[in-house]
């Protein structure tokens, strides 16, 4: 197979990560005799440094015509004080790619319990998928900005849904429960908000066709205190793009880190390939006060590159060797600094994928 990747390294600890998902991609691309064309592009606020513009016209030309994207992370604190900002250029690319589902899938790894803020017994059958509404809702929203308002600076965002948004990236949510354990949660503020009534009842008439998946509705300030008290009766959650962001953060803590998760961003639109194109990403931010150290953890990463294979390119098996590595190193007691049990030695990013790479050896051998 041939394929041509676009590469987004971003700021902070981005570049780090993905060199070490450009170093793995190609690795398993070699031994599975494919050919992976990946051009690196200016995104975030690396962008905005060289063009003024978080998501250069290039930049995005280069992703709409690629068969998949990796992000590694935009943001940071140089960029907190007027002008564009890096996330416009998420945004932006989100909604030009026509990504409108975003998967987070939530599975602590058994070898990382003691890393977690929850007791151990919480955390037993814990495996659950978030599926994100990405190019809706609050963020895109208009009217958005500020004016005064009595003599007072007042800012105003805008939540929009319409049945058709919701209606999609329900479909997705329906279709996932089916291959799991056939649960969904739909996760809203119905109670409060007029956009999400509209978003339960359009639920409500998408499950209509989903007769054999169990469908049940939580407001999310209920949604978010169960994450925390039973997060193992969770299947599959369908929510709305600032609901999502929020609880799938909160998620990620209960794994014993935020740098082990990997997300993928989806639409219809297929790829020159015949499979859906998608932006993959790890879900961890910048993390500037790290970045140029070397101790960053590049598992969400790799994990995020693992989903490009298997989603955008076709490529389960190698998608799988990148995964059982992963798994098979953590076990072994490799880790980075943000995991690493108490007493024990941390790894530096580079450290953790040469560990990886000796594992991935012996699996594609």
């Amino acid at each position: 197979m041939k394929a041509n990747l676009v590469l987004l390294p971003g700021d902070g600890i981005g570049p780090e990560i993905v060199a070490v998902a450009v170093e793995i991609l190609s690795f398993v691309a070699q031994r599975g005799a494919h050919q992976l064309k990946m051009n690196s592009q200016l995104f975030g606020g690396s962008a905005i440094d060289a063009y003024g513009d978080p998501l250069p016209q290039e930049t995005l030309d280069a992703c709409l015509a690629a068969d998949a994207v990796l992000l590694g992370a935009v943001g940071g604190p140089k960029w907190d004080h007027g002008g564009p900002r890096p996330e416009a250029g998420l945004l932006g690319l989100r909604k030009q790619m026509q990504l409108f589902a975003n998967l987070r899938p939530i599975q602590p790894h058994p070898d990382l319990i003691s890393a977690s803020p929850l007791r151990p017994e919480r955390l037993q059958d814990v495996d659950f998928v978030v599926v994100r509404e990405l190019t809706g809702g609050i963020y895109f929203g208009k009217p958005k900005g500020r004016k005064q308002v009595d003599g007072l600076e007042t800012a105003f965002d805008t939540m929009v849904y319409n049945t058709a948004e919701v209606e999609r990236v329900t479909r997705v949510a329906f279709e996932l429960a089916r291959t799991r354990k056939g649960k969904l949660t739909s996760v809203d503020k119905s109670n409060v908000l007029e956009s999400s009534r509209l978003w339960r009842e359009t639920v409500n008439r998408v499950a209509q066709d989903y007769q054999d998946v169990i469908l049940e509705h939580l407001l999310v300030d209920a949604a978010a205190m169960h994450l925390i008290t039973r997060p193992a009766s969770f299947d599959v959650i369908v929510t709305s793009n600032l609901f999502g962001d929020i609880l799938t953060d909160e998620a990620s803590v209960i794994t014993g880190s935020i740098g082990n998760l990997p997300s993928a961003s989806i639409g219809n639109e297929k790829n020159a390939l015949g499979f859906p194109s998608g932006l993959y990403e790890p879900i961890h931010g910048s993390a500037p006060d790290i970045a140029g150290k070397g101790i960053a953890n590049p598992v969400g990463t790799l994990l995020s590159a693992a989903s490009l294979l298997r989603f955008s390119l076709g490529l389960e098996k190698e998608a799988q060797w990148i995964e059982k590595a992963v798994d098979l190193t953590l076990k072994a007691g490799h880790r980075t600094a943000d995991i690493v049990a108490e007493g024990k030695f941390p790894l530096t990013t580079i450290q953790f994928k040469e560990k990886l790479q000796e594992q991935l050896s012996q699996l594609s051998d």
